[in-house]
Order: C-alpha cells, then structure tokens, then sequence
C-alpha cells in the first residue's frame, strides 16, 4: 500500500488547486524540487507529479522543474499532464520517470496507452479523472460521455501499470476519498486503482489500510500535507505497521 505525496506544478511552482480550477490555485512552494527533498526526508517511497500546464496545453510545459526533481531525489516519480504521444513517454521515461501517467489520451486515442504499455512494459499508468460519473479531459475543462468504469475495461488486456481515479468534485477541497466509487472500480477490474482527490486526514490512512479496500495499490495525498492535517510520520508509521502485520 503506497501513499503518494503530490507535487502539482504551475507556472514551475508547487501549487493545490480545488476541483481543477486553475483560477483557484494556492502555491505551497516556490521550489518544487526543495519541496521533494522534503517528502524525501520525511520517509515518502514514491512520488506524484502533474505538470497542469501541460495538461491544458497538451504537452509538457514544467519540464525544467520535473529534471531538477529527478536529480535530487532517488525515490521513483509517477508524471502526468500533457503527456499525449509515444514521442514524449519516451522522452521522460528515459530522463528518469518511472511511470507516466495518460489521462486525455486515454479517452481520445486509446491505441496509444495500448501500445505505450506494451512497449514499457510496468512503467504506464491511466489516470482517469470523473465528474459526475463522467470522465473529464484537457485538464478536467471538459466532460467527456464516458464513464471511468467504461474506458478503465478498455485497458484490461493492455498491460497498464495503475489507473489513478480521481474524483474531481472533491479534488483540494479536504472532503475525504470517495471511497465507495474507487473501491467499486478496483473491484470491477483487474488493473491496480490508486485513489486520488480529497484525501483529507488520517482516517482516509485508515480507510486505506481496511480490508474493503484491500483491492487498492494505494492513494495520492496532497493539500492535506501541505496544510498539516495529514502528519506524514503518523501516516507512515501506520502504513509501516500495517505492511508488517
């Protein structure tokens, strides 16, 4: 069980945004690589990033930023935004990024995750990010007609490392997991899910290490670490236990 600490980028900043929206961003670092040394240092074993500019404008757009983080930390780092042709998985994957992320293309250009994950085989994850039920692209500015469930089933046989849903009404705004719609998802497949938007506190830590979502690789948390709600030592220490039981 893998608890991922965020590091969202804008304008080559840290920043949180609540429910996607831009306009309603508060920076936490101006030093994105600092601020991975940090969750470094404080025991984190995997890293999440999203370059949000680069998902709204399609390819990436934080790069500088991401290279100054691959060099001063070791733990692996999971990358998504703007990353919509083989071209460019391979170009981060070779830079040092462990496991990319594709959330647009997943929906638009199916073939290419299918031929992405075959190639790296391990290293590709979907990140499928749902309002409503439906799932969002373009940086969650539009809705697509599709659900998560149904393009989720599209990667079944593909090879894909995780699916990383979010559940963006609740993304940064602290309000807790949706716990029931990603647990039904990671039961109705058989790729691994990591849970993502509005892990609030140690009780989403524990819901996390309950037998219901024993399906689950994991969960993504961001502004409750950076605002304090979420003790990074107490929440590992419970994971640690957890793993040793």
């Amino acid at each position: 069980m893998i608890l991922f600490p965020a590091i969202d980028l804008k304008n080559g900043q840290c920043v949180r945004l609540e429910q996607g929206d831009m306009a309603r961003a508060t920076v936490f670092n101006l030093d994105p690589a600092a601020q991975a040394q940090s969750f470094a240092a404080q025991g984190f074993q995997y890293l999440h990033v999203v370059d949000l500019d680069g998902a709204f404008a399609g390819k990436p757009m934080n790069a500088q930023a991401v290279e100054a983080m691959l060099k001063v930390v070791k733990m692996p780092v999971q990358l998504g935004g703007g990353i919509r042709d083989l071209k460019t998985i391979e170009a981060w994957l070779s830079k040092g990024i462990a496991r990319v992320i594709i959330g647009t293309a997943a929906v638009r250009d199916p073939a290419l995750v299918k031929e992405a994950a075959k190639t790296f085989p391990g290293r590709v994850a979907v990140g499928l990010d749902a309002r409503d039920g439906k799932v969002a692209v373009e940086g969650w500015a539009e809705s697509s007609q599709v659900t998560a469930l149904d393009i989720a089933q599209r990667f079944e046989d593909a090879g894909v490392a995780a699916i990383i849903f979010t559940d963006i009404a609740r993304d940064g705004l602290l309000k807790g997991i949706n716990w029931d719609a990603t647990i039904a998802l990671a039961e109705a497949i058989s790729i691994p899910v990591i849970a993502s938007g509005g892990l609030a506190s140690i009780e989403d830590v524990k819901t996390l290490l309950s037998p219901r979502a024993n399906k689950l690789e994991g969960a993504i948390a961001g502004r409750a670490l950076y605002d304090g709600r979420l003790d990074p030592a107490e929440a590992l220490a419970l994971i640690g236990a957890a793993k040793a039981a």
